[in-house]
């Protein structure tokens, strides 16, 4: 049996996938099984999966379901005591296995392994921009709901325990099975897993204090709707609220104000400095108090909205390369923690001649 299960559930993903599953390849700890998920993808994704000839490599197929159908019929078909998933345009720091099972080898009461993720472009450069968050260690429901420390679903390893302890039988599609990421949300799913296992069982969420996890930033992640993302995280307050009260009422109006200041974020992404400004205005109505918590990053989001919506788009540009060369001086971490450079992952590392 092995001692990883890596879950990478597949959608469109043909201009990344090999570099994907090289980087699961390439890593230091070689206990695993890679099980990939075919969400009834209709690209070339599946017919490049199917050219790498390792025998840990297992390809099951389904209707499509969204990410969290694909991740809750990985973890069914999981052997081991340990699970992972990672998005198939994401990649993996050679370390990342071995680093998180000796985590969790050595902290019991830990059931979710994360790390830092440097955050890489279409073509996968690295940007200088990261996934850093304050909290490693001592994680609240309060703090999940307001700050989803984990970051992405690329960034976890997890005790199967902790599943078996969440897990809820569902016939959504037919058939009675057990669900464990909730396949009603299309968005925001991992925020309301976080916020169960957080809330529901005793198990901690640690983080490792490396850059661990690349996360991809994609044109068609940046034009997908920053409205749509905070609709699923309204109904992760929602949701929250129907079995935890007393923790929505306490962090309700300061998850949606960060809620609202990412979206604003997003929206100057977007370059749509009206919505921006809205979603600032709306974050500090909400709670000001983000402003105290968070004076930085909050205030150069409101400058950026703010200028977005009023400089012309060349002067904004400019100003926008100064800021972007500040704040990735700022987020630099030590030699330890964050490498030089993307693992040496090609796309066709691995596969058969």
């Amino acid at each position: 049996m092995p001692r990883v299960s890596v879950i990478i559930p597949t959608y469109n993903a043909e201009r990344y996938i090999s570099a994907t599953i090289g980087s699961v390849l390439a890593q230091t700890f070689q206990d695993f099984e890679i099980l990939i998920v075919d969400d009834g993808s209709p690209d070339k994704s599946i017919e490049i999966c199917k050219q790498f000839t390792d025998s840990r490599i297992k390809i099951i197929r389904q209707a499509n379901r969204g990410l969290p159908g694909a991740r809750n019929t990985g973890v069914r078909h999981a052997q081991a005591n340990y699970i992972a998933f990672l998005d198939a345009d994401d990649i993996w720091h050679p370390e990342k296995l071995e680093k998180h099972v000796e985590h969790l080898n050595n902290a019991p009461h830990v059931g979710i392994s994360f790390s830092y993720s440097a955050f890489i472009n279409e073509v996968g450069d690295l940007t200088g921009l990261y996934q850093k968050p304050k909290k490693l260690q001592g994680i609240t429901p309060g703090y999940v709901l307001c700050r989803n420390p984990v970051g992405n679903g690329s960034a976890a390893v997890i005790r199967r325990a902790v599943f078996e302890e969440i897990k809820r039988p569902n016939d959504l599609h037919g058939v009675v099975e057990d669900q464990y990421f909730d396949e009603s949300f299309r968005r925001a799913e991992d925020v309301d897993f976080w916020m169960r296992i957080s809330l529901q069982t005793a198990w901690q969420l640690e983080g490792l204090p490396q850059v661990l996890t690349f996360y991809r930033i994609t044109s068609g992640g940046l034009s997908a709707s920053a409205l749509q993302q905070l609709e699923a995280l309204e109904k992760v307050i929602a949701k929250t609220q129907s079995y935890a009260p007393a923790v929505v009422a306490q962090y309700g109006h300061t998850a949606r104000a960060y809620y609202l200041r990412y979206t604003a974020r997003r929206a100057v992404t977007l370059r749509d400095g009206a919505m921006a400004v809205k979603m600032l205005h709306r974050a500090l109505a909400s709670d000001w108090r983000i402003f105290l918590e968070e004076p930085g990053r909050t205030l150069l989001t409101l400058g950026a909205a703010y200028l977005l919506w009023l400089l012309p788009q060349a002067l904004y540009t400019r100003l926008e390369a100064l800021a972007l060369k500040s704040i990735r001086a700022k987020q630099t971490l030590s030699s330890s923690a964050v490498p030089s450079k993307l693992p040496p992952v090609s796309s066709t590392q691995s596969m058969a001649s």
